[in-house]
């Protein structure tokens, strides 16, 4: 019998992938909405979407493992909600904007989650109060566009924000900014529209003294006209992981949403309020950030 032309096989392969991949997705988003359920209704039979053998947390306010998991669930007050604004899925990884709602408290939260095996292995998140009014533009940490579109820019879109960030963010070559983003929506509760935090005129990037840096980019994640970039640096001269979420229109950057979270460190590199496991607010299986199906 003879073999089918390489042009071929390759076809097959992948539209086989697509159809895996959109199945998949689809399975992966219900999975994370099940799972944030029992933040609400504190049952526990909701973590059923986790393994427990190999679940891995990096909040460095709760200790690894799947044991600590349940006695979170299980401590969470009454009357507690999560509104999720936002749901992409790459690959093996599922990100979440949310609310998050307690008696006490409101957070806007970015949830990364891993998948394997068809089970959440791994979860990163970045969490900051949620502003009581408005930023100078009249927008919030979470309103805007909620559709995902686009789906066949995923690639060239998270390439965008890799160069944006790699030449002006990091590399410092402001002057190309404009190459990359004209008019934007800014969300950040001390932003204005069309202005970097390095442009505002208030709020603690006015500051004397002060510094925002970035070093590292640790994942870029996205789906269609959303991407994430998760990064770390310095914000106040301190220590923060960034969560900048961004949309693209155009192939430009059009809007722009982020948490900022301060850490410290200990010497040698060890974070101060890392889990009794050591895990990081950053690290971990973050290698697979782009959904491929290889020939």
């Amino acid at each position: 019998m003879k073999s089918l032309p390489k042009f071929l096989l390759a076809l097959l392969i992948s539209q086989t992938c697509l159809v895996i991949d959109a199945i998949s997705a689809q399975q992966k988003r219900a999975a994370v909405v099940q799972f944030l359920k029992t933040f609400e209704t504190r049952d526990l039979s909701g973590l059923s979407v986790v393994n427990p053998d190999k679940y891995i947390e990096h909040n460095l306010g709760v200790e690894s493992g799947f044991p600590a998991l349940r006695e979170r669930v299980s401590r969470i007050p009454p009357g507690s909600k999560v509104n999720t604004v936002r749901a992409l899925v790459d690959g093996d990884f599922v990100i979440l904007h949310s609310e998050y709602q307690t008696p006490q408290q409101k957070t806007v939260v970015f949830d990364i989650f891993r998948f394997e095996s068809g089970k959440i292995v791994e979860h990163w998140d970045n969490i900051e109060d949620e502003a009581a009014t408005p930023n100078p533009s009249g927008r919030t940490q979470l309103d805007g566009p909620t559709d995902v579109q686009d789906i066949d820019k995923t690639a060239s879109n998270k390439a965008l924000l890799k160069e944006y960030f790699e030449k002006v963010v990091i590399g410092g070559h402001r002057e190309l900014a404009p190459n990359f983003r004209g008019q934007f929506h800014q969300h950040n509760p001390l932003g204005e529209d069309n202005k970097s935090g390095a442009q505002a005129a208030s709020g603690p990037f006015a500051k004397p003294g002060f510094v925002y840096r970035v070093d590292r980019v640790h994942m870029i994640l996205g789906e269609g006209n959303f991407v994430l970039v998760v990064n770390e640096g310095l914000f106040d001269n301190k220590p923060a992981s960034f969560y900048d979420f961004y949309r693209v229109e155009n192939d430009k950057i059009a809007e722009h949403w982020d948490v900022i979270r301060q850490f410290l460190r200990k010497k040698g590199g060890k974070t101060a309020r890392a889990n009794s496991n050591e895990e990081s607010i950053m690290t971990g299986d973050t290698h697979n950030t782009v959904s491929t199906c290889s020939v």
